[in-house]
């Protein structure tokens, strides 16, 4: 939907910025750094000791048989040896910081999240798996009224924008999947980070097109060829530019924005002038996930570690979501009542 553009609008500005104030209060702290490098020596903090460090308290390597290595799940995470030095000892710090009565700080630009089963942050990780749960369903609806509860001509649909919705569709979920296994593990992957930042250019591209040819009423599949070209074109190219050449992702943000805010004020400018009988919906969508991104503005300390301003962000966009795939399905609705009218 169009708030999941927005979303990765704002999120490649807010990882941007997080990058560029790397060094934190949290990793500048003189504790927490000799932490850090007590137990990249030893391989332990306090009285945890991790066996893929291979130092433990007296020095000795614990190379040793697979069962008591590190278990499969946690190897599936690629937690090494430095994460677990930075997230004990970012633990410990935060205990102290709160029995001092302060408050969290960020450590290497990420607030200090606590690990659910070596998720790391488990609460926009659910919200996301809830995000791709809401676009199956809104997809699958869309599905099953355009090809069982609307009239067909010759078994094709009427609307015609039913495939573009489809293409959009899966790429939405592309996304969200992407989304939740990169917040599972944002740190030092890089595999994860470029599928979440290509799956997320690809939607925001795709959409763009669809603002732009259903805002327009674009029904000439030449014409559809003609503007949609060179913007595919763009978006493959920028996908190529940061996999292959340079991710950078100063670049990418000048870029997701663009593309977000076209779209924003292209769909903002035919919600105003069209009599569509569901224009609210798409008033509702772009106003409310305008609200939300106050969310992304405001960012405060994850409450109890799990839940911080983001995770709110991917929960607001759930219903927005629902809102989103109700509004395409009045449109299917509408477009097709009108075709019939014409047809009689």
């Amino acid at each position: 939907m169009m708030v999941d553009r927005y979303r990765f609008a704002f999120f490649a500005v807010f990882l941007y910025l997080v990058r560029v104030f790397e060094a934190s209060a949290g990793d500048a702290d003189p504790l927490y750094r000799a932490c850090v490098e007590q137990c990249e020596k030893t391989g332990c903090v306090g009285e945890r000791c991790f066996p893929h460090c291979k130092f433990p308290s007296d020095g000795a390597s614990v190379d040793g048989p697979w069962y008591l290595q590190e278990p499969l799940y946690l190897r599936w995470k690629q937690w090494d040896c430095q994460s677990d030095c930075r997230y004990y000892c970012m633990l410990d710090r935060e205990k102290e910081r709160e029995a001092l009565g302060n408050r969290p700080v960020k450590y290497h630009g990420k607030w200090p999240f606590k690990r659910v089963y070596g998720i790391q942050e488990p609460a926009s990780v659910a919200l996301s798996a809830l995000n791709l749960a809401m676009q199956f369903h809104g997809w699958l609806s869309f599905l099953i009224l355009l090809n069982y509860k609307l009239p067909l001509k010759s078994k094709k649909t009427y609307y015609e924008y039913t495939t573009l919705w489809h293409i959009y569709g899966l790429l939405s979920m592309n996304s969200w999947f992407w989304s939740a296994v990169f917040h599972s593990r944002r740190q030092d992957v890089d595999l994860t980070e470029k599928l979440d930042y290509s799956s997320a250019v690809a939607l925001i591209g795709f959409s763009l097109i669809i603002a732009i040819l259903r805002s327009f009423n674009v029904r000439v599949e030449a014409t559809r060829v003609m503007i949609s070209a060179p913007l595919l074109a763009f978006v493959t190219t920028h996908i190529l530019y940061l996999n292959i050449y340079n991710f950078d992702y100063g670049w990418n943000m000048i870029v997701c924005v663009a593309m977000g805010v076209a779209q924003l004020l292209i769909w903002a400018i035919w919600a105003g002038v069209t009599r569509h009988p569901s224009r609210w919906k798409l008033w509702t969508v772009v106003v409310g996930g305008g609200l939300a991104m106050l969310l992304e503005i405001y960012d405060f300390p994850p409450y109890s570690g799990f839940i911080d301003a983001h995770a709110l962000w991917h929960a607001t966009t759930i219903p927005l979501s629902y809102i989103w795939w109700s509004f395409i399905k009045d449109d299917a609705e509408f477009r097709t009542s009108n075709l019939l009218k014409k047809v009689k």
